[in-house]
């Protein structure tokens, strides 16, 4: 089934899709109660002072972008400020397919000024360094903002402590074998040992718990596989997963893995790595030793550490349990405060378009706070999917879902799901889909 620009909008609620990334800087472990109480900036930053309420977001990935934009809609006098590291967006759903030339870079960057301009708010270039919590001022790398609302959606970091606890491993393995599941230099990394592979073991690694992008490893496979196919390569991908089984659009992926790539593809379920040796490229499991010639590790994600470092998570690596309420994002005990996007740890996917839609519904519940009107109900977040499971000819599947709250046990489970799995019939329908979802994101979060 074919998803219209239209549709692309119903489904998502008027979506984007979402890689939050911001202050994601090493942070110091211990006592970050202490940390959040570091002594203020000796000066402000340099923008314009409020001329209403202002709401300062930190993160600029696809949660803290819409929140942005709707806040600014939903409460036009409100002074919005966007603080973001990066220089510009880069996206990543879709950058599976310009890893092997399907899109071009341009089509993952995006301009934040441009954002800005559209949707009447404020970027400000700079690094959340901590915050105050009693003064309501955030504090950056260049200057100190104050915020009567502040809204972080950092998205994740990477943790390495299941696999090893040698500082000198993780650094090698963030620097010679990234995950490439936070945008930027790694992508670039992995797309170079894709393009440049010359035959052999290519190991890939799914992590088990809510990681970020449930489907994103398997497609990432796939379209590696494919390429290998393609090039007449003796290579094959191999995708050591830690959970029992393909953890979505299970029937999609393993028709594909089974009846595409047979030969260029070997699935493990079940598979926990033990040991990696970089020196020897050997991984160790619990049953077997896989030798290889180049991979991409991905290994658990946890909250950005910037959450600590401000005092306001005792513990991210946990991902934020009972740090916030799950129906509202705000801080328990510190009024006015928001975490959003793939820190947060209630049970939905780890996606751009979920922390998009949640986004808007941050917008509102804030904006109902600024303009003294009622509150309003949850609203549950949307997941839309797509992924590619061949290239040439380019086919894909998909899976659409909502998210329904259990008052009882304070749980969430899927609700009103549909899927498209059949990539033999549907899948280059699905595939068109593909990029009316993704422009159709895009439009929601950039334009006016």
């Amino acid at each position: 089934m074919a998803i219209s620009r239209r549709n692309a909008l119903k489904f998502t609620g008027a979506v984007a899709v979402a890689t939050a990334i911001s202050g994601c800087q090493k942070s110091q472990d211990a006592h970050p109660e202490k940390i959040s109480s570091a002594k203020a900036s000796d000066y402000a930053a340099p923008i314009s002072k409020p001329k209403g309420p202002r709401i300062v977001v930190v993160g600029g990935g696809w949660s803290g972008l819409s929140i942005a934009k709707y806040t600014k809609i939903f409460a036009p006098t409100a002074d919005v400020v966007l603080v973001e590291q990066r220089y510009e967006f880069v996206s990543c759903p879709m950058s599976n397919l310009w890893l092997v030339d399907i899109v071009d870079l341009k089509y993952l960057v995006h301009d934040y000024l441009e954002a800005a301009r559209n949707n009447n708010y404020t970027f400000f270039h700079a690094a959340a360094t901590g915050m105050d919590k009693k003064n309501k001022i955030l504090h950056t790398s260049d200057g100190d903002i104050s915020y009567d609302y502040l809204v972080f959606a950092p998205g994740i970091d990477y943790d390495y402590s299941r696999w090893t606890t040698d500082i000198a491993l993780e650094t090698r393995l963030r620097q010679e074998y990234p995950a490439g599941f936070i945008p930027g230099s790694e992508h670039i990394t992995l797309k170079n040992k894709i393009q440049n592979f010359k035959g052999g073991n290519f190991i890939l690694t799914v992590p088990s718990g809510n990681y970020r992008c449930l489907p994103a490893p398997y497609e990432r496979a796939c379209i590696i596989a494919d390429h290998f196919k393609q090039k007449k390569l003796n290579a094959k991908v191999i995708l050591l997963d830690e959970n029992n089984t393909i953890t979505i659009k299970k029937k999609g992926f393993q028709s594909a893995f089974d009846d595409l790539y047979a030969d260029y593809l070997e699935y493990i379920p079940n598979t926990k790595i033990k040991k990696i040796d970089l020196d020897k490229k050997v991984v160790k499991t619990e049953f077997d030793e896989i030798a290889f010639e180049d991979a991409a590790f991905y290994p658990h994600v946890r909250g950005a550490k910037i959450l600590e470092r401000c005092g306001i998570a005792r513990d991210a690596k946990n991902m934020l349990e009972g740090d916030i309420n799950e129906l509202t994002y705000e801080v328990n005990g510190l009024e006015n405060v928001y975490i959003t996007g793939d820190s947060r740890p209630m049970g939905f996917s780890k996606s751009g378009n979920t922390s998009n839609t949640e986004g808007h519904f941050v917008a509102k519940l804030i904006a109902k706070k600024i303009n003294k009107s009622k509150t309003i109900k949850w609203e549950p977040p949307t997941t839309t999917c797509f992924s590619v499971v061949e290239t040439k000819p380019l086919k894909a599947i998909y899976i659409y879902t909502q998210y329904a709250y259990n008052k009882n046990d304070k749980t969430f489970s899927f609700a009103d799901t549909l899927s498209s799995e059949d990539w033999k019939q549907d899948g280059a329908v699905n595939a068109k889909s593909v990029f009316e979802w993704a422009n159709a994101l895009y439009a929601d979060m950039f334009d006016k």
